[in-house]
């Protein structure tokens, strides 16, 4: 596996592949590896010739810089996680090499960017967008590999490549999950096993308003609420907000929930992490 910070290394490596057609398949991340991004890795394995990861925790989608500082770095753990999948290359750049100057440019996402995730993180899919395109510039990739847990950051990315006109399919990959429900997260790292317990709230919650509205023909968005606020009532957990939308446009949903195209978004805190989660109603 070629370990590298160096632009130019990775693209001439990447560059012989390409001219061998060979297909190239990306899983961008932000480190602190786990089951969730392993399975990324492992569905570009099966998918694709040459498998190219990237680790770097990008500043600029971050909106608390408190947020930021606590991000766990953890490049050697990763890199042993990595090395059983046989990636052909990993790339590890610095903030230096992915920011030389100061970024003043901002990618407006519209009704994409302000709901949900975006009305309580602003700015944060602008930097996340601007990682994005400059990690695909540079690795060129066939397909990426996006985990479904951050749902709307994979809604948006699609169609970032859609208006743009990237060369590049997207590929889903189903949320992994804790044995309790948990989606894994690098952030869970930071519960204590009894917060582990207690955040599986919000994968509970999921089921239980999945069932309400499977069961019910008729169920309104004020009895969904209402019952999704007990549940938390008997909770130290915070529910931050429960949106049902549209997978394509992220447009909430006030009735014809029992559609393939419906999904149940989630966000929350245990203590000081914030939590997401999401579950397709009908899988």
């Amino acid at each position: 596996m070629l370990v590298s910070d160096n632009i130019s290394n990775i693209q001439k490596v990447l560059s012989k592949h390409k001219r061998a057609n060979k297909t190239v398949g990306f899983v961008p991340t932000m480190g602190a590896l786990h089951q969730g991004h392993l399975s990324l890795i492992k569905a570009a394995k099966e998918k694709c010739d040459i498998v190219v990861v990237s680790i770097y925790v990008n500043p600029t989608q971050f909106n608390n810089a408190d947020d930021l500082s606590a991000y766990p770095r953890t490049l050697k753990e990763d890199i042993e996680k990595i090395t059983p999948f046989d990636v052909d290359v990993l790339f590890t750049p610095s903030d230096e090499i992915m920011y030389a100057s100061k970024s003043s440019i901002n990618i407006n996402f519209g009704d994409l960017e302000n709901v949900m995730e975006g009305s309580f993180r602003p700015g944060h899919f602008s930097g996340v967008g601007i990682i994005v395109t400059k990690l695909f510039n540079i690795v060129n990739p066939d397909f990426a590999f996006f985990g479904q847990k951050d749902f709307q950051q994979l809604t948006i990315i699609r169609k970032m490549v859609n208006e743009f006109l990237f060369p590049i399919e997207i590929i889903a990959v189903p949320i992994e999950r804790e044995p309790h429900g948990l989606a894994m997260s690098s952030r869970n790292e930071r519960l204590s096993k009894e917060d582990r317990q207690e955040a599986s709230i919000f994968y509970n919650t999921l089921n239980r308003v999945k069932e309400l509205i499977l069961n019910n023909d008729n169920v309104s968005s004020s009895t969904i609420l209402k019952e999704t606020e007990s549940i938390f009532e008997k909770s130290t957990a915070k529910l931050e907000y429960l949106e049902i939308v549209s997978d394509t446009d992220l447009k909430p949903k006030s009735s014809n929930y029992k559609a393939k195209d419906t999904v149940l978004c989630i966000a929350g805190y245990i203590g000081n992490v914030r939590l997401i989660d999401n579950m397709y109603l009908i899988s």
